[in-house]
């Protein structure tokens, strides 16, 4: 997007790349630790291994990775506050507030089924309008609308975890969405955060936000139909294919967006 409106710039985008792979990394590294200490990492966990829970570090191990991984993502924030000023450093605080406080501290925000709104807010608006922001000074509309269907296709990743987790989360008193909703309102969640992540594209191009090439995220469809699938009709362990599912659809949509932005500029 930043190419396509002649605003590019690969230092502040490669640090805003760097700083936002370090807050993921520290966000995963509190959830395995404060999932372990709230008791919701059983013994019979159905995702991916956690070091935590499976012995191979310790709690405090596990936090002092979290710390220097957050402090490595805050050595990143440096550049980018001196390339962006204050806007950058608010961003940058709640950015690691929100990623130990969704499952650490008095309010865990996924315990109290807030988890898809803050991870909408942080992998959609703040991760696309603020790597745009770096680099362009300004936060433009055609930013606005890209950050919304990012945001939309990580969510869904959040809900296919939470569907699969939902028995054991329900047992220790995790009140995800998925939890609240039940399982057929969390089925019902994810086909609308696809459906309106395919939306958007073809808005954009209707109210002549960017021109037509930006559909070209609809070639992402077939990538969507194994995890629809399993998400309507499996349930358990089964689901963690459609979590990677997910996550390959929203790679493989963002790749063709980002592709149809990138057209609009050399057409």
């Amino acid at each position: 997007m930043a190419f396509s409106e002649a605003v590019f710039q690969p230092g502040p985008a490669l640090a805003a790349l760097l700083g936002a792979l370090l807050l993921q990394i520290g966000a995963n590294l509190a959830n395995d630790v404060f999932d372990f200490k709230r008791g919701a990492d059983a013994r019979g966990r159905l995702g991916p291994t956690r070091v935590t829970q499976a012995g191979l570090l310790t709690p405090r191990q596990v936090l002092s990775g979290m710390w220097t991984v957050f402090a490595l993502a805050a050595l990143a924030g440096l550049y980018l506050i001196r390339v962006g000023g204050w806007p950058v450093a608010v961003i940058g605080l709640l950015s690691i507030l929100a990623a130990i406080a969704y499952t650490g501290g008095p309010f865990p925000l996924g315990y109290k089924g807030l988890g898809d709104l803050f991870v909408f807010i942080f992998f959609g608006l703040a991760a696309v309008c603020g790597t745009y922001y770096v680099q362009a000074g300004a936060v433009s509309r055609v930013a606005l609308w890209a950050a919304a269907p990012i945001g939309l296709l990580t969510t869904a990743i959040l809900v296919v975890n939470n569907l699969r987790d939902i028995e054991t989360d329900r047992a220790v008193g995790k009140k995800t969405l998925a939890v609240r909703l039940g399982r057929r309102g969390a089925q019902v969640e994810y086909l609308l955060l696809l459906a309106l992540a395919y939306l958007i594209p073809l808005l954009m191009w209707l109210l002549k936000v960017t021109p037509v090439w930006v559909l070209l995220a609809w070639c992402s469809l077939p990538a969507a139909r194994q995890p629809v699938r399993l998400i309507l009709t499996e349930q358990g362990r089964s689901l963690n294919y459609a979590l990677a599912g997910t996550a390959r659809l929203a790679l493989i949509y963002a790749l063709l967006f980002s592709v149809g932005l990138v057209l609009e500029r050399v057409s």
